[in-house]
């Protein structure tokens, strides 16, 4: 699973398994859903658990309802400037149909369990330090649920 090359939103290469070590929560994220405020609760985890070792990787996905029809430029500049976002944003991705490869992997190759379709912007992976996807939390899970802190507060515990 981190062994996926990704492009930012800079255009910058940037291989997954430098994130090794951290927990991950990967989220399909859009600028134009009724979910779009989950921004805010994902900055808000970040910043409270980004020094206990959690990344937030934000991947724009124009697949549901051409929610995040932005360029790059643009999409950087509304995260910035609408909820503040430091957590790091990537190139837009296929997250149904013909999948960019890192969603080809979440939704087909992780433990069966947490595998399927995405059903909308705003689904959410938390990766453990090794790599393993270990949970997973439909589209309308708050980043600041119960159930995620818990998760990722095990997710950071297991070493």
């Amino acid at each position: 699973m981190i062994d996926h090359t990704v492009i930012d939103i800079h255009g910058n290469s940037v291989q997954l398994s430098s994130y090794r070590g951290k927990a991950l929560l990967i989220v399909n994220v859009a600028s134009q859903c009724g979910l779009t405020p989950q921004y805010e609760g994902l900055q808000k985890l970040y910043g409270d658990y980004k020094d206990k070792g959690l990344e937030i990787l934000g991947f724009p996905c124009n697949d549901f309802a051409g929610q995040e029809p932005g360029s790059n430029a643009e999409i950087a500049s509304f995260c910035s400037s609408q909820f503040k976002v430091s957590f790091p944003l990537f190139d837009k991705v296929r997250a149904k149909g013909e999948k960019s490869p890192l969603y080809k992997t979440l939704t087909e190759e992780i433990e069966p369990s947490l595998r399927g379709e995405i059903k909308w912007n705003f689904t959410k992976f938390l990766v453990n330090r090794h790599g393993q996807v270990v949970a997973r939390f439909e589209p309308k899970v708050e980043p600041l649920d119960p159930q995620v802190l818990a998760q990722v507060d095990a997710a950071l515990a297991a070493k």
